[in-house]
């Protein structure tokens, strides 16, 4: 049951407050969804709720996907709202861009004291809009990061691509793996043409607490274990105060989530839809749903000990 909704213009952040039916000192902010009050960010905060934390669902705007100069300062208002319900742990969830954003997030805010990115970068992306400016479903920003701080975009990998080509580009490349929506090589070929700079580069030593990343090698949107080996290499040769684990697997696509969380948010059909959605799915159904079990079970174990 949602307890309360933020707005932009009212509160500085969108999103809604889920509270736990019974007292808890646990309060996580959950990135799912195209808006802080759809089905994945219900269902989402129900399946946390359940594991005995209160819920602040967050998302760019209403029914908005889009992340162009996202402010940080919105997850310094939710933390601070979380403490006046009693939470003095304080974690972050996100998947996806709000996987990297989970991470960008918990490396300026040392309260954040557990981090769970699923299918993250390990470099803060260009801006993208969802408009439908001129058909397209999606944009890059006019030079804008994903990020701000103070004011000011975050450095970022742009892409390789602009608009209306950037569009154009992931639709062919998405029919020709045979998948509902393949951008992988187009994050690859960005490297390769703008070698990721230090300053782009995700602060993931700063992070306190825990950290879990979350990927799967058969994810088809960008090479998200390559970036997570990448994030615990940089870890394991830079000072750090955080305990970290990495979870990849062969098989799971780019919707790594919990089996029951994804199961609570279709109830029916979930792993026919991924299989629509992904090719790997399709192919390996029963390695994927294995996949989404482990998950499921570790991180219940995580959140418990927490």
């Amino acid at each position: 049951m949602i307890a309360r909704r933020f707005t932009i213009d009212k509160d500085g952040f969108c999103g809604a407050y889920f509270p736990c039916p019974v007292t808890s000192e646990k309060g996580v902010i959950l990135m799912l969804g195209d808006s802080s009050d759809d089905l994945m960010a219900r269902k989402g905060a129900k399946w946390l709720n359940d594991r005995g934390c209160q819920v602040m669902t967050m998302s760019a705007d209403k029914k908005d996907y889009g992340h162009h100069n996202y402010p940080l300062e919105r997850f310094e208002k939710a933390i601070s709202y979380l403490k006046t319900q009693g939470c003095k742990k304080i974690g972050i969830i996100g998947a996806s861009t709000t996987g990297m954003l989970s991470l960008v997030a918990a490396s300026y805010y040392p309260e954040i004291s557990l981090t769970i990115a699923l299918s993250p970068s390990d470099f803060v992306m260009e801006g993208f809009y969802r408009d439908g400016k001129d058909g397209m479903e999606e944009r890059p920003g006019d030079n804008e990061s994903s990020v701000s701080y103070q004011g000011k975009p975050l450095p970022y990998l742009p892409y390789a691509y602009r608009h209306p080509e950037y569009w154009l580009k992931i639709k062919e490349e998405s029919k020709a793996t045979g998948n509902f929506i393949s951008s992988r090589g187009m994050f690859d070929e960005s490297e390769r043409r703008h070698p990721i700079a230090e300053e782009e580069k995700i602060k993931v030593e700063r992070i306190k607490g825990k950290i879990i990343f979350i990927g799967a090698e058969d994810d088809v949107l960008w090479d998200t274990c390559r970036y997570i080996r990448r994030m615990i290499s940089r870890l394991e040769t830079t000072p750090h105060e955080c305990e970290y684990e990495a979870l990849l697997y062969e098989h799971g696509t780019h919707f790594v989530f919990p089996q029951s969380m994804l199961k609570m948010m279709l109830p029916f059909g979930s792993s026919l839809l991924i299989s629509f959605m992904f090719k790997a799915a399709k192919q390996y159904p029963k390695e994927c749903l294995k996949t989404r079990q482990d998950i499921d079970l570790k991180l219940s174990e995580v959140i418990r000990n927490w």
